[in-house]
């Protein structure tokens, strides 16, 4: 046994200092450069052979379609439910009545503590638009400052479905006028739709976006896309572009250029959250009220109004069971 446990113990060490001699070796040898540079020139313009992937395509086209039935879900829930926007700020409200805290901070953040002035809400307030560049290909060069206008802007969902490899039409990924003019909210008259018909509209909708949410996760682990970290724009590809179009006053010496992070899910499909109100709640949420009141999504919200049913995730953030404000 003894014999058998000095044989191991040599043998150990003998493996471990050849290992240690051969890593002394290699890092004692000068890599040719030259020789590598032509190789890795290659593999970079061959990369995009690998684009798009197969497996994502499917992913990709789910997206585009719970996209199509988020935006036509939306516009119809608009014609029943109320809902509200401030005239200074992006503050929107969902529900009869706006509520009468003062959380307005203005146009340009220049007032805070002011009571909020409602009006009509449109798609653009529950559906906030995030828009990109459509890029020929998804490798291409970087588009310079003058190449600005040379380049569509179309939706960033859209675009990284396109270079996803999913077939949309021309009428739904340069719709953006449509998107920007649809219905505007409770300025007209409530459509006659049924209370079931009006449940499964908001269920549908409301699967449709935590579908597609889901489907924008799985592509931004393949895809890279990338945000701004001064301002909101939003980048599909493997590098940002030149043009200079930061409008972050205070960042004025960096001549408008954009400084790229990388982007994830609430930066392609942002979401605007809005007050919630729960049932042990005032009809009307007042200022004191403020630090007991939940909050939620503005599509979840929409769809919790006519009778969809909401995912349990969401019910720490709307305080579904936390305490009603004190009475005054």
């Amino acid at each position: 046994m003894a014999s058998l446990g000095r044989r191991a113990g040599s043998y150990i060490c003998s493996e471990l200092c050849g290992s240690v001699l051969n890593q002394r070796r290699y890092s004692s040898s000068r890599v040719d450069w030259k020789q590598l540079r032509p190789m890795i020139l290659k593999r970079i313009k061959s990369r995009s052979k690998e684009y798009p992937i197969k497996r994502m395509i499917p992913v990709a086209e789910e997206v585009v379609r719970a996209r199509e039935i988020v935006t036509e879900g939306v516009s119809t829930l608009l014609n029943v439910v109320p809902v509200h926007s401030c005239k200074f700020c992006p503050e929107v409200h969902i529900g009869a009545t706006g509520h009468e805290m003062k959380t307005c901070h203005g146009f340009k953040r220049m007032i805070k503590d002011r009571p909020h002035k409602w009006g009509p809400g449109n798609l653009n307030d529950i559906l906030v638009p995030a828009q990109a560049f459509h890029l020929k290909e998804m490798f291409q060069d970087e588009i310079k400052h003058d190449q600005r206008f040379d380049f569509a802007r179309v939706p960033a969902v859209l675009e990284l479905c396109h270079q996803a490899g999913a077939d949309i039409p021309d009428e739904i990924l340069y719709r953006i006028e449509q998107l920007s003019t649809a219905v505007r909210g409770n300025s007209q008259q409530p459509a006659p739709i049924l209370p079931d018909q009006l449940r499964y509209i908001g269920q549908r909708t409301l699967d449709a976006w935590e579908s597609l949410r889901l489907g924008v996760t799985k592509l931004l682990l393949v895809y890279p896309s990338k945000v701004c970290e001064h301002c909101s724009e939003v980048h599909v590809g493997p590098s940002g572009h030149k043009a200079r179009m930061c409008g972050v006053f205070k960042f004025e010496g960096w001549k408008g250029m954009h400084k790229w992070k990388k982007a994830g899910v609430d930066d392609l499909v942002p979401q605007k959250i809005v007050w919630h109100r729960r049932p042990h709640d005032p009809p009307v949420l007042v200022d004191g009220g403020r630090d007991y009141y939940g909050h939620a999504p503005a599509v979840i919200e929409l769809c919790m109004q006519v009778g969809a049913r909401v995912p349990p995730k969401y019910h720490c953030m709307m305080k579904t069971h936390g305490l009603a404000p004190p009475v005054q």
